[in-house]
């Protein structure tokens, strides 16, 4: 398992750079307000993705289930702010409903991040 959480830490930590470039963007070039709203999930999500690894190797967060919120952070925001970031370089979106796919897949992870902290470990 602590392969699984070093891989997250590492996706963390690619989230928050990509967060950190995309703040730069959305202050410095302009009517880039869609930099702005990628930024803030990947930096957010990535602050979770750090929590919840830390949550799991104590014990906190069910082991299987955890990390299986965590990877649903990193695709779900990486995809919500490729598609923000997409619209403002290319002029277009990933594919249809990406931006919503990866809202709704964050939803998704944060009730299965609830299940995690309920669902009780075997001893």
């Amino acid at each position: 398992m602590a392969k699984v959480y070093r891989t997250l830490v590492a996706l963390a930590g690619l989230m928050g750079a990509a967060g950190v470039a995309l703040a730069a963007g959305a202050a410095h070039l302009p009517d880039a307000t869609r930099l702005a709203a990628a930024s803030s999930m990947l930096l957010f999500h990535a602050c979770a993705v750090l929590g919840a690894v830390a949550m799991a190797e104590r014990g906190i967060l069910h082991g299987r289930i955890g990390p299986v919120a965590c990877f649903g952070f990193v695709i779900a925001a990486s995809l919500f702010a490729t598609d923000l970031a997409m619209r403002q370089f290319a002029g277009r979106s990933l594919f249809p409903f990406a931006a919503p796919t990866g809202g709704t897949l964050l939803i998704v992870s944060w009730l299965v991040l609830a299940l995690a902290a309920a669902w009780p470990r075997k001893a």
